[in-house]
């Protein structure tokens, strides 16, 4: 297999335990021909508009999607569902930039970090799988967040648009919510959800570094200014705003400065 076809296998699978079992196992063979200095060849594939998923959960639009109290043992368990459906699709978010991007030429460095980035996101579905199975529930017993594909479907044909605003903005903002996040779980006593959210913060910077590593590298290449490159993208493609507070310390440890985001505030964007 290419590694483009092993791409196609994860995002045309739709159960999320093979999907990720799939995508970890890939990894691994990535690797390990890596580390051996073969090649595994890249090879060319047109990945779906929108990749496989099973029938649960429903998807909503984000204005119908149940709001709870996260006080409460029922808000958490939604609260860790959300978490894993945020995971889900950033597993197929990195396999479909591999997939998707074949006519941009990158260093194989590119792939390794993408590789790495839907091997961690597998992992962190699964740490949250497993906090939901804990809990007597499982991913697709809450209906989900429908708009998670759209900055994707957006970027389609714009890979300095996908770098900009899934690692840099959607997963810089993971950064700034998780450590709240693992405060409530703190509160509540709840140790398996701490550690998988520790886990998973940790992980995520080293994502969004990997965005912007990329994102710097094409401009270089193209002998763009990086800093209102991304804020002219962002404006484009991101529909949202972008809200302080800020985790600069993280943002900074992944290669973000404060001049990137702060003057996107309070600016509605797309």
């Amino acid at each position: 297999m290419t590694l483009r076809d092993m791409a196609m296998t994860v995002l045309t699978t739709a159960d999320p335990i093979q999907k990720t079992a799939a995508s970890r196992q890939f990894a691994q063979i990535w690797r390990d021909a890596r580390k051996a200095g073969e090649a595994i060849p890249l090879g060319s594939a047109q990945p779906p508009d929108t990749p496989a998923r099973p029938a649960q959960p429903e998807l909503l639009a984000p204005r119908d999607v149940p709001t709870r109290k996260p006080g409460t043992p029922e808000g958490r368990a939604a609260m860790l569902h959300a978490i894993a459906h945020i995971e889900l699709n950033a597993v197929d978010l990195h396999w479909d930039v591999i997939a998707r991007y074949g006519h941009v030429d990158f260093p194989l460095g590119f792939y390794d970090d993408w590789v790495q980035a839907a091997d961690d996101e597998s992992k962190h579905f699964n740490l949250m799988e497993d906090c939901l199975q804990q809990r007597g529930s499982h991913y697709g017993a809450l209906p989900a967040h429908a708009g998670m594909w759209a900055s994707a479907v957006d970027t389609a044909d714009d890979i300095m648009g996908r770098l900009a605003v899934v690692p840099m903005v959607l997963e810089a903002r993971g950064l700034d919510v998780t450590p709240g996040m693992i405060k409530l779980f703190k509160q509540a006593k709840d140790t398996a959800a701490v550690e998988a959210l520790e886990v998973i913060y940790a992980e995520e910077v080293a994502h969004v570094a990997y965005g912007s590593r990329w994102f710097h590298f094409l401009c270089g290449r193209e002998n763009l200014d990086p800093t209102p490159t991304f804020h002219q993208l962002v404006r484009k493609y991101f529909h949202g705003q972008l809200r302080p507070p800020f985790n600069e310390e993280k943002r900074a440890e992944a290669g973000i400065a404060p001049d990137f985001y702060w003057p996107l505030v309070d600016q509605p964007q797309g």
